[in-house]
């Protein structure tokens, strides 16, 4: 017997609902549903808790090879949801580039360095797209973090683009204005940003 069978019939042996079933769980009606219809497995856990409510083994309610391929499943899914938690995370460090003192601010022959709110030598425009780009990265890495919290993969990858090019014009702005310091973290929080796409492609492999 298949597990959306045993699953199907052990919840009406119990007299339970799939709605009720799915509070019991906390998980969707939808995902009960989808469970039953053989569309798809519960996460390990929640295997559990349906042999602790139906008063059975795991291996009762699921064969081995199938368990095993569930675990693979899962195990990739944290692997690619932890390299996205580092991905956004390197974004929201981009404020490293507005609050840490990475630009040169000469004062009676000598140099010192200051953050992005202190720095008078370029132009207030050019500041002021500074300011912009940087504080989009942040903010499409605080979008990132949400994004994964509320398990929107489209809205993740699509932040991941628009991450991926403001960096860059983060890394060519920086460049070009020769500022060195700043382009080096720039081109830091780039490479620990690409590092962890290509982890998570070959995880995904």
């Amino acid at each position: 017997m298949e597990f959306c069978e045993k699953l199907r019939m052990l919840r009406k042996n119990k007299g339970l609902t799939q709605e009720e079933l799915a509070e019991i769980l906390y998980v969707s009606r939808t995902a009960v549903s989808k469970w039953e219809s053989g569309k798809g497995y519960p996460e390990i856990n929640t295997l559990r808790k349906l042999a602790e409510l139906f008063q059975v083994t795991v291996d009762e309610l699921i064969s081995s090879e199938k368990l095993l391929n569930i675990a693979e499943k899962e195990n990739k899914a944290n692997m690619q949801n932890m390299y996205c938690l580092l991905f956004f995370l390197a974004d929201i460090c981009s404020l490293v580039l507005m609050l840490f003192p990475l630009y040169p601010n000469p004062v009676e022959g000598h140099i010192y360095c200051v953050n992005l709110l202190e720095y008078v030598k370029v132009s207030a425009f050019n500041t002021l797209v500074y300011w912009i780009v940087f504080s989009l990265v942040v903010a499409v890495g605080v979008a990132g973090l949400l994004l994964i919290k509320l398990k929107v993969k489209k809205g993740v990858k699509f932040l991941k683009v628009i991450s991926v090019i403001l960096s860059i014009i983060a890394v060519l702005l920086l460049c070009i204005s020769r500022e060195a310091y700043a382009a080096a973290v720039a081109v830091m929080l780039l490479v620990s940003k690409g590092v962890t796409i290509i982890k998570s492609v070959k995880s995904d492999n």
